[in-house]
């Protein structure tokens, strides 16, 4: 093991809870409170993080209720004591973390009297400050804020109120802060990686981000829940750590959790795009972590040590993950989960602290121009803008839908100036795919005709009410179709989804930590006894800071990049996503609303009686996508 310890930094004692094997969540056991004279002790190897009892000198406050509600006791480790400010909204708590310090999260434990809206502050001075989090429709309870991928350096950490959400103060149980002190550039054989900016291509959510490989801690045993990257379930996932300048570097230790690499390579770079391999595991290495196969329960993970065969110099080092661990699911059948790592180490001399993540990019400049219409004025569909999607061809069955997408001018079809989207019913009547479908159905999309990235994108739409009927209007990444990637990680912007209720719609985005079930969503109710079988008109206006959901022009959900990684998981919408209109037939989201399971999933036999009338269809005026020029 390495000769030296990491250090590392929180502010209140804190005890976060465990969780499962491979499952999310960052977990230590508490420690005893120390003075802040102790802030510089090193971690116990086995520890996730440090807990450390605030100098009550270091916490200020604009003010307290009363002597019993001081800002001291937010970050005394008690639980049931609590800070609680005068009555005001722009009321504020403050703490001094005594030196320079990369943040890596804040948790805010809420008694009732909560913040509706306020804002997470880092300054170096304890003049300046830039902010991390925003929160503009707080509900009080436990709110972690993660800082990845912005870079939250600094000496002083502000929660400031923006609004109160009761006519008390604002009241804080506790306040913890966790980071540490970037390790700065060495002349002796030092961990160059702690608390340095870590970075990978996909994690599993905020609490598994890359910044918690970097963060100094892990379990003795290699098993307990504790701070750790974890990435998506694909084989060809790395992570990477940016040292602050050129180093030589001579050895590698890899805490695994049980989720290890059986074959990865280390590589090291200059620029951060031009990869050198250094090290892989051999052949015979490889065939003995591979036959190491564990249910989940029994596995526990391993500590690479990796001693080069020479000193190597660079700025970035890298794990490339080739293949991931196997695990009994239950035994014969096995199962691969993605990669999980507790730490990584890179030592050797040289490195700088300044090390720093980019800044995230900022709102568009220019005007809204049109570069996508269509208003289905044409006697067929327009296929030089638009591609039919067939069940068995573009696209497999998917959701426990009912029927099958098909290209016939019987379920595709213009008429009027609107595009009509119907339902047909025939039993038995529909091959496609090898399955044998009852229903039929349309669905098109803009995918190789118009992929674009960032934009205002709307469409006038008239929907049929009955339950099981699900019409949507979406955006789906265009690099769905990447093995490599695939969904969710491909991100999915549902602008509208109607699963047969005439009063209301919904919204949601889908990604890394954040799909299906658990998406980041909205419902919205029509005004003024609204239909959705009348005309309205679905928008979305999506931006490198936030997606902004509207209906009739009224916002319905807003959903910021900040937020949504802080709490949530990856933000991956920064990249192509194309058009998709379309009109499926039961499936999971109505049969998690209508319960129906007979005859068909989610659609009972008074939809099926609809849908074999031939009444059952979805009416698209027209559909525009504008973006700034």
């Amino acid at each position: 093991m390495p000769s030296r310890t990491p250090r590392t930094l929180m502010i209140a004692l804190a005890t976060l809870s465990a969780v499962s094997l491979l499952s999310a969540g960052p977990a230590v056991a508490a420690r005893e409170p120390r003075t802040a004279a102790a802030a510089a002790a090193t971690w116990d190897t086995d520890r996730a993080a440090a807990a450390y009892a605030a100098n009550p000198a270091a916490v200020t406050a604009s003010g307290s209720e009363n002597s019993g509600t001081t800002p001291d006791l937010a970050f005394d480790g008690n639980g049931s004591t609590r800070w609680s400010s005068q009555f005001a909204d722009d009321a504020w708590i403050r703490v001094d973390l005594g030196s320079t310090l990369r943040i890596d999260r804040v948790v805010l434990d809420w008694e009732a009297a909560y913040g509706k809206k306020y804002v997470l502050e880092v300054s170096k001075n304890g003049t300046d400050w830039t902010p991390f989090y925003t929160e503009t429709a707080g509900t009080g309870g436990s709110v972690t804020a993660h800082t990845y991928p912005q870079e939250v350096t600094g000496r002083y950490i502000r929660m400031r109120g923006v609004e109160r959400a009761t006519p008390y103060g604002y009241s804080l149980y506790s306040f913890k802060v966790y980071g540490g002190e970037p390790a700065p550039a060495s002349t002796t054989r030092t961990n160059l990686a702690l608390n340095h900016p870590a970075y990978s291509n996909l994690y599993q959510h905020a609490g598994n981000s890359p910044a918690f490989a970097t963060d100094g801690g892990w379990p003795a045993n290699l098993k307990d829940d504790a701070t750790r990257w974890s990435s998506d379930w694909n084989a060809d996932r790395w992570i990477s750590v940016d040292l602050g300048a050129s180093s030589t570097i001579n050895s590698v230790d890899l805490y695994w959790e049980a989720a290890y690499a059986v074959d990865y390579q280390l590589q090291v770079s200059d620029d951060n795009k031009t990869w050198r391999t250094v090290y892989q595991p051999t052949a015979a290495e490889v065939a003995a972590r591979r036959a190491d196969v564990k249910s989940p329960a029994d596995a526990v993970g391993r500590h690479d040590t990796v001693t080069l065969p020479q000193p190597v110099t660079g700025r970035y080092v890298r794990m490339l993950g080739k293949e991931r661990r196997s695990f009994y699911n239950p035994a014969p059948y096995t199962a691969q989960f993605g990669y999980s790592l507790y730490e990584f180490q890179v030592w050797g001399t040289g490195g700088s602290a300044s090390a720093a993540y980019p800044a995230l990019p900022g709102e568009q400049t220019g005007t809204y121009q049109t570069t996508f219409f269509d208003d289905f004025t044409g006697a067929a569909l327009d296929r030089s803008k638009w591609r039919v999607v067939r069940t068995g061809t573009e696209m497999g069955p998917v959701n426990g839908e009912s029927q099958a997408y098909v290209d016939s001018t019987n379920n595709i079809s213009t008429q009027n100036g609107s595009l009509l989207l119907k339902a047909k019913y025939c039993k038995g009547c529909t091959q496609a795919g090898g399955g044998t479908y009852d229903f039929s159905s349309g669905r098109i999309d803009t995918n190789t005709k118009f992929d674009f990235t960032y934009g205002r994108v709307s469409a006038r739409m008239k929907l049929p009410v009955g339950d099981g009927f699900w019409p949507a209007f979406w955006l789906l990444g265009s690099n769905v179709d990447d093995s490599s990637v695939s969904w969710p990680a491909s991100g999915e912007t549902d602008i509208m989804e109607n699963i047969g209720y005439a009063d209301w719609t919904s919204t949601a985005l889908h990604g890394p930590g954040y799909s299906a079930d658990g998406n980041i969503g909205a419902r919205q109710t029509y005004p003024a006894g609204g239909r959705a079988d009348q005309w309205h008109t679905y928008a979305v206006e999506w931006t490198p800071t936030a997606m902004r959901f509207s209906v009739d022009g009224a916002l319905v959900q807003e959903t910021t990049r900040n937020k949504l990684e802080s709490t949530r998981g990856q933000w991956v919408f920064d990249h192509n996503q194309y058009v998709i209109l379309n009109l499926a037939l039961g499936g999971a989201y109505p049969a998690g609303w209508n319960q129906v399971t007979t005859p068909y999933w989610g659609l009972p036999q008074s939809s099926v009686d609809k849908v074999a009338a031939g009444g059952v269809q979805a009416e698209i005026d027209w559909v525009r996508v504008e973006q700034k020029k």
